[in-house]
């Protein structure tokens, strides 16, 4: 039975004063039993001597100092995991909140996982298909990768999320594949959106739903990624699924991470962030990839709108340094109907060479990648030349261009949020759109793919 303390010194908002406390760790958990018999959560942020700090998961209104007792449970937080997650959704603490029964775990896990010994890492190499042309055919998703989505406030990520959750696959194998969905801070009505969308496509069936909502406690909101990525370990390294974790929306994330550090009264680094973000996003990222010698893996979207659509703001800025790339939502895209309005220029991944190419897509993609991202960006100047000296200015080659980037908007990258493109589908439409150009024009294209393509679709 675990000691009892009666020695509650001060409650400050979420944060509460224990005295005289013996043998208990950073990052316990704890029991707060009230007079009523009511108990509520908490765990250990701080210990100072026999002094412990301790952050609520529920409200502390009602705690009265001298007779509410605290136990703590010798133990950090722990998600029972098991395969019967696959089509259930949960809270932010891993409690399921779909009527269904409690989960019978298999193991208990430790949310804040073992860091992966870089070592045993494989390097990623597997295309990932996620049906959306602008990803697939010109920023590749590879197995085991780290692909943020640089959203902005207003922009349809929840729908791009969604569509990636519901079509992405890793082709031409029967192995299991998996996806859980941390949403993280979000409003009750998109996580309907998000549930409503998994279980009408029967998504749901391969998919584990954590959703944090924004009137829930920001102590939960940092453990909800950690649950979601025990979920994805579990499942891809102890039942060797290949799993797509995607966490929406980071920057709610971080600003819980410094709604805690103020309470902590830390000092603030860059936009009054915590000194340890760096750290403590590589906490969450680093845990993808894929093992030497296990057949599973996890590969993660982490989501994040940019405050004020600056791409230095620290929270893109540092989880640029971190993961493999980025894919950008644009406005301008957004403006003009463009859907999903990825801006393919901005965008990148890191790993698009080695998912690629003869046996992994097709041997023509890695020469009609480059040759579309040269052509959208001399038919983009083309466009703002025009914008400026009128269209008598620019010379008929010029206009080509002009027109392949119009058609490239709105036949390549525009799809809408229901169409499932193969990668086959996305190769066709790329070539369809470079017979636009004259075949003397396609510097990047080697002959033999030329003979066997242009002009043919």
């Amino acid at each position: 039975m675990p000691k009892e303390y009666r020695t509650i010194q001060e409650v400050a908002g979420p944060l509460m004063l224990v005295h005289g406390v013996e043998n208990v760790a950073y990052d316990e958990l704890g029991e707060i039993e009230l007079a009523s018999g009511e108990i509520r959560r908490c765990k250990v942020l701080e210990i100072n001597g026999s002094d412990a700090l301790v952050q609520l998961f529920e409200s502390s209104t009602g705690i009265n100092l001298s007779n509410s007792k605290v136990r703590f449970l010798g133990k950090s937080m722990e998600l029972g995991v098991s395969e019967d997650m696959l089509g259930r959704v949960f809270d932010g603490l891993g409690h399921p909140i779909d009527g269904g029964p409690d989960i019978l775990p298999d193991a208990r896990m430790d949310i804040n996982g073992v860091p992966m010994n870089p070592a045993a890492r494989s390097y990623p190499e597997e295309f990932i298909q996620t049906g959306v042309s602008a990803i697939d055919g010109l920023n590749t998703l590879v197995r085991g990768q780290k692909l943020p989505i640089f959203s902005a406030s207003g922009l349809p990520h929840a729908n791009l999320a969604a569509q990636i959750a519901r079509q992405a696959k890793v082709r031409g194998t029967d192995e299991q594949f998996a996806v859980v969905f941390a949403a993280i801070g979000i409003t009750f009505e998109e996580s309907n959106f998000f549930i409503n969308s998994f279980k009408e496509t029967g998504a749901i069936d391969r998919t584990v739903l954590f959703v944090n909502l924004a009137n829930d406690p920001a102590v939960e909101r940092i453990a909800t990624p950690r649950m979601a990525l025990t979920a994805a370990e579990y499942l891809a390294f102890e039942k060797g699924m290949h799993v797509l974790v995607i966490l929406t929306d980071i920057t709610n994330y971080a600003d819980a991470l410094r709604e805690v550090s103020a309470a902590r009264k830390e000092v603030p680094g860059r936009r009054g962030y915590p000194g340890y973000m760096y750290t403590d996003l590589a906490t969450l990222y680093e845990r993808a990839g894929r093992q030497r010698g296990k057949s599973g893996s996890i590969t993660m979207i982490p989501i994040l709108t940019m405050p004020e659509d600056d791409k230095t703001h620290p929270i893109p800025d540092l989880t640029g340094y971190i993961t493999e790339g980025q894919i950008i939502l644009s406005r301008e895209l957004y403006r003009k109907g463009i859907t999903p309005p990825i801006d393919v220029l901005p965008s990148l991944s890191r790993l698009k060479d080695k998912g690629i190419g003869e046996g992994k897509t097709r041997a023509d993609h890695s020469n009609t990648m480059n040759q579309l991202f040269a052509a959208y960006s001399r038919g983009k100047d083309a466009k703002e030349l025009m914008t400026i000296l009128g269209e008598s200015a620019l010379s008929e080659i010029d206009l080509i261009y002009a027109r392949f980037a119009d058609a490239f908007e709105q036949e390549y990258i525009s799809q809408g949020y229901q169409t499932n493109r193969d990668i086959e589908e996305t190769l066709k439409i790329g070539w369809k759109l470079l017979s636009i150009l004259p075949r003397s024009e396609l510097k990047r294209i080697d002959d033999k793919y030329l003979d066997m393509y242009y002009g043919k679709e």
